[in-house]
């Protein structure tokens, strides 16, 4: 195949194992930043298909330093430049809910599409639109699923009760549970701030003495999956796991998900982390042959 992956330090080990399984070069993007807080970015000239392998949690200090790296690329003769970006940001806010609010999806699925022929993603967090082409109509806009990888991990447990704390987590928990037919409860959830979460889980005294594995596609501060924990807790659930697709939790968030009683948390390699996390690699090379990317 053809094509060199180009990947930024934080996203290095990730990006190195996609380059293994797709037998393509890799090439590791310079980058310094100055004390005024501006940055270089430096990447060898190509001119074959360029990959360029970013993962975009922290979003609003890695754009910048990403569409620098993009337009220097097709500068230097990339015949075509393809984002992977195993967590896109800003994909939640699809509408304005008050006057003068920027729709942010729109906004920077509009400055991918300016600069990218194709862009890859996996699990993207959509709302109200059912498919990344519908906010990237000019570009290759491809959404993938982690659910292959997570149900992968869960093949050797011993019939786990796989929990949605919500209805926005349904897609993904089906998904995982299918291949493997395992039961499945969704919860329903009621919202008052950032932290602050209300749930109930219909069908919960299922989890009477058995693993009950929490599902969803990204955990940041941890308060959906404490509250659900703790009903799960009172059914009697004999250990409580989670599982998800984008781990952005803090270690402070983790240490509470701890204490509430959460025995295990894992999460793919969505974001650089490496150590005990789930590859996605296997899952995204597939779909790049599978799109021809590469010739």
């Amino acid at each position: 195949m053809e094509g060199t992956i180009f990947a930024f330090p934080e996203g290095r080990d990730a990006a190195m194992r996609l380059a293994g399984e797709l037998g393509i070069g890799f090439s590791e993007v310079a980058l310094r930043r100055f004390p005024d807080g501006e940055s270089l970015v430096r990447v060898e000239p190509t001119q074959g298909v360029a990959l360029l392998y970013r993962s975009l949690d922290d979003p609003n200090a890695k754009l910048i330093e990403l569409f620098l790296a993009a337009a220097t690329l097709r500068e230097n003769g990339a015949r075509r430049l393809i984002l992977i970006a195993p967590y896109l940001a800003y994909m939640r806010q699809d509408v304005a809910f008050h006057r003068g609010e920027a729709v942010s999806q729109r906004v920077i699925a509009g400055m991918l599409a300016e600069r990218f022929d194709a862009v890859l993603t996996v699990d993207p967090h959509l709302h109200r639109i059912h498919s990344l082409e519908e906010v990237m109509p000019d570009t290759e806009a491809v959404a993938l699923s982690a659910a292959p990888a997570l149900s992968s991990v869960l093949a050797d447990a011993d019939y786990p009760l796989l929990v949605g704390p919500d209805s926005e987590s349904r897609q993904w928990v089906e998904a995982i549970a299918a291949p493997l037919g395992l039961d499945v409860l969704v919860g329903e959830k009621l919202r008052s701030g950032d932290r602050e979460v209300a749930i109930r889980i219909p069908g919960v005294e299922r989890a009477e003495g058995r693993l009950a594995v929490l599902v969803d596609d990204v955990v940041s501060s941890g308060a959906t999956l404490i509250e659900a924990a703790r009903l799960l807790r009172e059914a009697g659930a004999a250990r409580i796991e989670a599982l998800a697709t984008h781990g952005l939790a803090r270690p402070d968030d983790l240490a509470r998900m701890a204490e509430a009683g959460i025995a295990a948390l894992r999460f793919t390699d969505s974001v650089g982390k490496s150590d005990g996390a789930i590859p996605l690699a296997a899952l995204i090379a597939a779909e790049i042959r599978r799109q021809r990317w590469l010739g």
